[in-house]
């Protein structure tokens, strides 16, 4: 399922009102230009000095407001192209690194890396507010473990689907510290184009492009 909203226009309409004013401008100096012009004093004639430096200021003026239009449209290109991307996530499986995993129908999935053993390891799980909610122990050898959640605090309760983030905290025999990194994996049911960028959906959590580390089929 996708969502789609149509793109907002507000900067091209910015841009066609200013080369609007300015071309109104330019049209009233030019109006006024001619008709000193025509009514000056042939024996004591204005400097042109200053019309010539309007004529210049006119025409920078009228470079950068082109120089908008053309960024402008690059970045609905660049837009376009990001949302056709995102497009193609759908139905595949989104590995993020952020420790953020969706909990949905009582089921929250985690994978935890230890770079060397620890003499204890502590796995707290909290919620999208910063509250732990659960804390339980962790696996304490070296490499990569599994850790799956039944979505249940410490004491019992069920806790709504939603999105939840792990921290993983192990403790060394000699107090050193011990590199961590935690994993999270899912299918992409949605891609979410509501906002300035598509953000694609793991069931209730919204991971942008940008913090995809893997896609798989």
């Amino acid at each position: 399922m996708t969502t789609v909203t149509p793109a907002t226009t507000t900067a091209p309409s910015t841009a066609s009102s200013a080369q609007q004013q300015l071309s109104g401008n330019f049209d009233t100096f030019l109006t006024l230009l001619t008709t000193q012009l025509q009514n000056q004093d042939p024996l004591s004639p204005m400097d042109s000095n200053e019309f010539t430096q309007q004529l210049v200021e006119f025409s920078g003026v009228e470079q950068q407001i082109n120089t908008n239009d053309n960024l402008q449209t690059l970045i609905q290109l660049a837009q376009g192209r990001s949302a056709s991307d995102a497009v193609g996530y759908l139905g595949k499986i989104a590995t993020i690194t952020n420790g953020n995993a969706a909990l949905q129908n009582g089921q929250a999935n985690w994978s935890y890396s230890l770079a060397s053993a620890s003499s204890a390891t502590t796995l707290s799980v909290s919620d999208a507010s910063g509250r732990v909610v659960y804390m339980g122990p962790g696996e304490t050898a070296a490499g990569t473990h599994d850790f799956s959640w039944d979505g249940k605090d410490n004491g019992g309760n069920q806790l709504p689907d939603g999105v939840y983030t792990l921290t993983v905290t192990p403790q060394s025999a000699d107090g050193s510290a011990i590199q961590t990194s935690v994993a999270s994996s899912g299918v992409v049911n949605e891609v979410n184009f509501t906002g300035s960028a598509p953000v694609l959906m793991i069931g209730p959590m919204a991971v942008p492009m940008s913090q995809v580390a893997a896609l798989d089929d």
